[in-house]
């Protein structure tokens, strides 16, 4: 029975490990393995056994889709003061706009 392994799994295990698990795989990515080091051999495992190596984070405790609305909305109204050349405005837009892209970059797991 053969293993199905995840992007983290492999991520966290060693130069050596990977090269025995690639020794078994017969694909064109993994050709030359034992001369890979190993973020080239991640990348080669990734691509031989159809795994996804991009990172899916999830927001926790905030309402993603109501927050990017918001700066959505905001990135409008500040296109408006830049129009306008008010910056005071201007500046209470930016920080608005900050303040939200950090309050979903901390909910981020």
């Amino acid at each position: 029975m053969e293993h199905t392994y995840t992007y983290e799994e492999l991520r966290r295990t060693s130069v050596a490990r990977l090269r025995e698990i690639a020794a078994g795989i017969e694909h064109e990515a993994v050709q030359g393995f034992t001369q890979m080091n190993k973020e080239h051999l991640l990348q080669a495992l990734c691509t031989a056994l159809q795994i996804d190596m991009h990172v899916h984070h999830r927001v926790i405790g905030v309402d993603k889709t109501a927050v990017k609305a918001k700066i959505r909305a905001l990135k409008k109204e500040r296109e408006a003061a830049i129009g306008a050349a008010d910056h005071k405005r201007l500046r209470q837009l930016r920080r608005r706009i900050h303040h939200l892209k950090r309050r979903l970059h901390k909910a981020m797991v």
